[in-house]
């Protein structure tokens, strides 16, 4: 899996290798579905503090679509692994969605009952 990691924050740079590990053990096991992913970390209010931490994650199916999930907390760590769960999620959700119903099997590339 390709991950690409865009932070303009020094703060959110830091986190890089954290954000690709995180991201790799996550979705280790859908890695044959998503081969790219896009991990975007940003502050929303700039040094002003509260909840502004900014977590977009995009996946790209090895099919036509993407999943792309946002989260905001406190921190990019908490931020990160709420993003990553709700796309987690929602990828097994379209996966099963595809195994269970005929006319979705388009929607998830070498999918087979």
């Amino acid at each position: 899996m390709q991950i690409v990691f865009q932070s303009r924050d020094p703060g959110g740079a830091e986190m890089r290798a954290v954000a690709i590990e995180r991201v790799q053990f996550a979705m280790r096991r859908l890695k044959w579905l998503v081969p790219t992913a896009r991990v975007q970390l940003s502050d929303i209010n700039g040094s002003h503090g509260g909840v502004d931490k900014r977590c977009l994650l995009e996946f790209k199916t090895a099919s036509k679509g993407s999943v792309v999930v946002t989260a905001v907390a406190r921190d990019w760590g908490d931020a990160l692994n709420s993003a990553l769960s709700r796309a987690a999620r929602k990828l097994v959700r379209n996966l099963q969605r595809a195994r269970s119903h005929p006319n979705f099997r388009q929607t998830v590339s070498g999918v087979d009952s």
